[in-house]
């Protein structure tokens, strides 16, 4: 008894030494690491790295930039489903312990004692938790208790559901995806609420080993993981034997859902620019912060206007024949035709996709028609009729000969390009040329829509805000609204005949020509505009001036120094982007308020809370301001016999309203209703296809033709296209603003005006209406068959009757041999800085 005894009190003693040994031992760790443990206080106020996130105005997704793809949630948010899955996998006792399980604090400690090496194994949620945000995945021993010792503290600083909440944030799911969210995202393309139970299962299981367990990666071991999730939770009481049946026996459904070349909706130009900017405004943290900004553009518009960019482009390609193969990959004879395809297969697999093209290798070259394989091995045939244009390309302006037989076109192995119109497969190739289109609210200068070429991943130039070209007659609204400012009437006569231009200092002479080099004599300044008579434009800006035109046309946008100083500026041979011709457009179209293009509508952090907003200046027709005096106009006479205009200056004010109004509405209105006779009856008539008499707007085509331009409009929406090389040269053919540029924005408009009723700038009271002779612009005569109706300001209403002969002087037309001169006429004309050469438009 007395041995049993004194061994009990050795035991006793024993243990009571080995919990003062531990005590001391964890005393001592505490002592030792203590200082040096991060605040848990930091993990209430923590930022998890978020990636910046671009939204469209309809808050559909755009881009996102940032290495770590996150969205983080509150606790409130995470579906009660995955909370059981996790704890049932992961730390069953999560709810009860103190940040630490007993049993594996123990082991640890053991272990170090023994061994004097980290113990594994054992970590609950809280201690992975701080692990990840504090610690790397370095493995020491100190790091293990410093791990511990920080869980302890979480656990009295921080409730359960949020170190949750951390936990389902911060842990790294494979494939860039860091909490739960991104996830779901990644892997389902689904928020993490839609998912299936077999789906939150698979997540749950990821953490431990998002890399070896990965569904996209290791299937198998995949579905193990994901089964071992559902036996816990259907163990624990948490579903089932009816629900684990099913989702233990559900299909692997996850996919990799990060390549923007899935989404429904790109516009990486915008994204291009937003990103620029907030690089700007927050440096590198942009990257980081979880910014979510929101942009003006419509999701429906945007993907219309890439559509018809990369149509317009394709079918600006098609009329100039056919290239050739876009690469050749020989057929090897010695091996089985399946294996050869499956070798075409993997080539067409890591062949991106261009402007909506795909790849295809040709599999068969016969005389009615080629075979062609794609990258998920179907084959399509393309017929003769079909490939009836890709005549060989010679140059912008020559092709080969007729295609007579499909083997003309391409050979087996070559691989070209298709496009996918109307549910068939057409021949394509990626077009040499570019373009570029904008489209915004002339209301408030929101930009609804943006495309910067045919390919963001071919060329990231955006060309809506880099490309300075010359507008052709794209800038002629501009210089006929400073002339009907001035005091030029849509009735005023105007000489459309050949004129001259000497510098006696220089000795050059400079003879523009009109499209066709057709002459019409006496014409009005209306029809001069809708004809887009080159003449005419040089003989008005000759009238108006120089500097007045510039000091008007700048009103509009444009920056002063970019105008020529001279007269090749009524030809537009200055140098303008897209976006500011499409600026200046909104000021015609809203009826003369100045307005500023944006893009960013507001800017969010991680929380939600607004950064940024955007309030654009917006028309406001009903507010009113102190009256503005204009320029003093002049009254013109039907026409002089030397071409010229007779000024005789008067004053009138004009209201200016608070938005702020920079051009007189009369005037406004009435270059908005010769703009929609560009489309009724003059360079515009292709956009009739609308069936709309609301829309307005002007061609443009530069010498050459190396630029074509359409810009047009109706009351709430302005959209300017644009077709040319980069580096400037002819578009060949008959490549006017008409046939090139029109289509794009008629087969955006198409959609853009889809269902909207039509809607025409409201007639100012300063505006009148009156019948008018056509050939000499005068009052007509009482019972005139011929007569049209005119609008004009009141003030400048004729006030004489036409006469039964008119007899109007004009210039005598010119000889064959002053034609013909005027033909073949390069003249330059004197500038104060610099010799330019004219641009001689076409329309």
């Amino acid at each position: 008894m007395k041995f049993l005894a004194g061994s009990l009190r050795i035991i006793f003693w024993g243990f009571i030494a080995l919990i003062c040994a531990i005590v001391l031992i964890c005393s001592a760790i505490y002592l030792y690491l203590g200082p040096s443990l991060p605040s848990v206080e930091s993990l209430k106020t923590v930022q998890l790295q978020t990636p910046l996130r671009i939204y469209s105005a309809d808050n559909k997704l755009i881009e996102e930039f940032g290495e770590l793809r996150r969205t983080p949630l509150t606790y409130e948010e995470i579906p009660p489903r995955f909370v059981q899955a996790l704890i049932s996998v992961e730390d069953r006792s999560f709810e009860t312990h103190v940040g630490v399980d007993a049993k594996g604090f123990i082991r640890a400690v053991l272990e170090f004692v023994s061994s004097g090496e980290k113990g594994g194994g054992g970590s609950t949620l809280t201690q992975q938790v701080a692990k990840n945000f504090f610690f790397s995945n370095k493995k020491q021993f100190t790091r293990k208790f410093r791990e511990i010792l920080l869980a302890l503290q979480m656990e009295r600083i921080l409730t359960k559901r949020e170190i949750f909440e951390l936990y389902a944030n911060k842990m790294f799911f494979g494939h860039r995806a860091y909490g739960i969210q991104a996830a779901a995202q990644v892997y389902y393309d689904k928020d993490i609420n839609d998912l299936t139970l077999a789906e939150i299962a698979m997540i749950a299981g990821l953490p431990q080993r998002p890399s070896r367990a990965n569904p996209l990666s290791y299937p198998d071991a995949a579905l193990k993981r994901r089964n071992k999730v559902l036996s816990d939770m259907l163990e624990l009481g948490y579903i089932t034997d009816p629900s684990y049946q099913r989702a233990s026996k559900a299909p692997l459904t996850a996919g990799n859902q990060q390549n923007t070349e899935k989404r429904d909706f790109i516009a990486p130009w915008v994204a291009e620019m937003v990103r620029e900017e907030m690089l700007k405004r927050y440096g590198d943290d942009s990257y980081s912060a979880g910014f979510r900004v929101y942009t003006t553009i419509n999701s429906k518009l945007q993907n219309a206007a890439n559509l018809a960019v990369q149509r317009g482009l394709l079918d600006y390609d098609r009329r100039h024949g056919f290239r050739g193969a876009y690469r050749k990959i020989p057929a090897d004879a010695s091996i089985p035709q399946a294996e050869q395809w499956e070798k075409w297969e993997d080539i067409l697999s890591n062949e991106p996709d261009f402007g909506g093209l795909s790849p295809a290798i040709v599999t068969k070259a016969e005389d009615n028609q080629l075979t062609a394989l794609l990258a998920d091995g179907n084959t399509i045939d393309l017929p003769l009729a079909e490939l009836k244009w890709a005549r060989r390309y010679l140059n912008h302006s020559l092709k080969g000969a007729t295609v007579k037989k499909a083997s003309d076109v391409a050979d087996t192995g070559d691989m070209i390009w298709l496009e996918r119109r109307d549910n068939q497969w057409l021949l394509a190739q990626i077009p040499a040329v570019q373009g570029a289109f904008v489209a915004t609210n002339p209301n408030n200068g929101a930009i609804q829509a943006l495309v910067g070429g045919f390919d963001f991943r071919q060329n990231k130039y955006n060309r809506v805000i880099q490309a300075e070209r010359q507008p052709g007659s794209n800038i002629k609204p501009f210089l006929y609204s400073a002339a009907l400012a001035k005091g030029f009437t849509p009735a005023t006569i105007m000489n459309d005949s050949p004129i001259t231009i000497v510098d006696p200092v220089l000795e050059t002479t400079w003879r523009p020509k009109n499209s066709g080099y057709v002459f019409d004599g006496p014409i009005r300044l209306r029809e001069a505009l809708y004809r887009s008579k080159n003449v005419v434009s040089i003989r008005i800006l000759q009238n108006i001036g120089i500097n007045y035109a510039i000091n008007y046309i700048s009103k509009f946008g444009f920056d002063p120094g970019k105008l020529p100083n001279n007269l090749t500026l009524a030809l537009g041979s200055a140098s303008i982007t897209p976006m500011k011709i499409m600026e200046g457009y909104s000021v015609i179209a809203n009826g003369g308020y100045k307005v500023t293009p944006y893009v960013i509508q507001r800017i969010e952090d991680v929380s939600g809370n607004i950064l940024f907003e955007n309030h654009p200046a917006t028309v406001c027709r009903s507010c009113s301001q102190p009256a503005v005096t204009e320029p003093p106009p002049v009254s013109v006479e039907p026409l002089n016999s030397d071409g010229t205009l007779v000024n005789k200056p008067s004053s009138q004010p004009i209201d200016n309203p608070v938005a702020p109004r920079i051009i007189d509405e009369n005037t406004m209105y009435i270059m908005n209703s010769i703009l929609r006779d560009v489309i009724k009856k003059g360079t515009g008539r292709r956009a009739l296809a609308l069936g709309r008499s609301d829309i307005a707007g002007k061609t443009g085509t530069t010498n050459n033709g190396v630029d074509a331009w359409f810009s047009g409009f109706n009351p709430d929406i302005v959209a300017t296209a644009w077709v040319g090389f980069d580096q400037p040269q002819p578009l060949g053919g008959v490549e006017w603003g008409g046939l090139t540029a029109l289509p794009i924005w008629l087969d955006f408009m198409q959609v853009a005006l889809e269902g909207k009723p039509e809607k025409i700038l409201p007639q100012p009271p300063g505006i009148v209406t009156v019948r008018i002779d056509p050939k000499s612009g005068l009052l007509a005569r009482p019972g005139q068959k011929d007569a049209i109706f005119e609008i004009f300001p009141k003030d400048r209403v004729p006030t004489e009757q036409a006469s039964e002969k008119v007899n109007i002087t004009v210039e005598r037309e010119p000889t064959e041999e002053e034609l013909q001169q005027a033909i073949e006429g390069q003249g330059d004309p004197q500038s104060d800085q610099s010799q330019i050469t004219a641009p001689e438009l076409l329309f």
